[in-house]
């Protein structure tokens, strides 16, 4: 059974930094890709950022591009946002998205989300 799980939310001040992990479990495919969106109050959900797992190729929001870098290691199936310069409007709901085939279909993962808040 597929699992995603995230770590490393909390509290920060502007422009420090964090680092988010997102463990996934039970893959037994290759390709697709792992991602972040996030959420804040009253918004809609946003991709942030996303990394394929063939090739390494990666999509950064235009929002956090230049402050945000993802990465991820396909041997352990795990993917990291480091995030830095973190501004008060980065504060949200992270959740890790895995996207793999699972049959003949594309199929979507989700973590059950990371709280960040940027406030000082």
């Amino acid at each position: 059974q597929v699992q995603v799980v995230e770590s490393g939310g909390g509290v920060v001040q502007p422009g420090g930094s964090l680092r988010l992990s997102c463990a996934a479990s039970g893959i037994s495919v290759r390709g697709g890709y792992m991602g972040w969106d996030r959420q804040s109050p009253g918004k809609v959900r946003e991709l942030v950022a996303r990394v394929y797992r063939g090739g390494g190729s990666t999509i950064i929001a235009d929002a956090v591009k230049g402050r945000f870098t993802i990465s991820s290691d396909n041997t352990k199936n795990t993917m990291y946002l480091q995030m830095n310069s973190l501004k008060p409007e980065d504060t949200a709901v992270y959740y890790c998205n895995l996207h793999i085939l699972t049959g003949a279909r594309w199929t979507d993962y989700w973590g059950q989300g990371t709280q960040v808040t940027v406030s000082s």
